[in-house]
């Protein structure tokens, strides 16, 4: 019998998912799911160190998250989807994996610098967020994954775990595979505003946005800055408006191109257009999530079924950590 390669994967719950998770991640997981032994994090404890002062939106969150990723096709009879701070032996791996990794790792690590920048209007200079790439080790080596998707800019932060995992094993004793990367492309898809999408920057259609609150804030998007009239000539490549058509809408996109490069269409038409295509695309992500959170025990099911599941495999490999310590 041919075992499937284990991969993990995971989200920060800190507020509702946007199309930019949909085409950079949850595309992706879904088409995974049938090859590999998939198992998807939301991560809890990950979200507490930037927001401790607020912790009941990361348990509100957190339900939300499952429901739109079961809504985006994450399939929980074959994936296993669970939540981080259910599954206890996070936390002690973590602690474990803290005593054999120097200080200067965390502190050169790729992950910690780009998250400080990102979260700079966030108190967390403190001790555990110095340690969140420890913890984001743990999370990997815990299931014992052989493949993390990543896109080829997340190489460098791979890295650190496949350095802790070598550490624990030259110095306690072999236990945990250095997990590989599993490349994956993701879409150049930026925020209405041209900037990186993001939710702090409001810049973003959420997957549970309503048909006019995203008619709304496609209008607003920046199309291509050069297009001043409505009879010049667009340059699709560079007009935002077309790469959410060729990640979304991927049959229009080449229509769209022709008429925008011949002018035979307006940015004001074209963003009409695309705002009704993403709608209709949404539309049952958007009831699907929205059945899951409202009925309630269904969703609780998945989760109980996913933290049960999660639990198991998570005990084996402590199992085999405690072992190597002596424990």
């Amino acid at each position: 019998m041919t075992h499937k390669k284990t991969i993990l994967s995971g989200m920060r719950p800190t507020g509702p998912l946007h199309l930019g998770h949909l085409a950079g991640a949850l595309s992706n997981w879904r088409d995974l799911q049938d090859e590999y032994d998939c198992n998807y994090m939301v991560a809890d404890w990950h979200a507490l160190m930037s927001e401790y002062h607020n912790t009941e939106s990361i348990k509100e969150y957190s339900r939300v998250m499952v429901a739109e990723w079961v809504a985006c096709g994450i399939d929980p009879e074959r994936s296993t989807i669970f939540i981080q701070s259910q599954v206890e032996y996070h936390a002690e791996l973590h602690l474990i994996l803290s005593c054999v990794t120097p200080i200067g790792w965390v502190e050169r690590c790729p992950t910690y610098k780009e998250q400080l920048q990102q979260l700079a209007s966030k108190d967390v200079n403190t001790y555990a967020f110095l340690g969140y790439p420890v913890l984001q080790a743990a999370d990997i080596l815990l299931y014992r994954a052989s493949l993390v998707p990543v896109g080829h800019d997340q190489l460098p932060h791979l890295e650190i775990t496949r350095e802790i995992a070598r550490r624990f094993n030259s110095v306690v004793g072999e236990v945990f595979p250095e997990p590989q990367a599993k490349l994956t492309e993701v879409p150049r898809l930026l925020g209405l505003d041209r900037r990186k999408m993001s939710k702090s920057y409001g810049n973003a259609v959420d997957l549970a946005d309503e048909p006019e609150e995203i008619r709304k804030k496609i209008m607003s998007m920046i199309t291509d800055p050069q297009r001043a009239r409505r009879t010049d000539p667009g340059r699709p490549d560079y007009c935002n408006a077309h790469s959410y058509y060729e990640a979304f809408l991927p049959d229009e996109a080449p229509d769209v191109a022709e008429k925008c490069r011949t002018a035979a269409i307006g940015c004001v038409d074209c963003k009409k257009r695309l705002a009704e295509g993403l709608g209709d695309m949404l539309y049952p992500i958007r009831e699907r999530r929205n059945q899951l959170l409202e009925s309630g025990n269904e969703l609780d099911g998945i989760i109980e079924q996913g933290t049960e599941a999660a639990h198991e495999k998570a005990e084996k490999t402590m199992t085999a950590v405690h072992e190597a310590l002596g424990f």
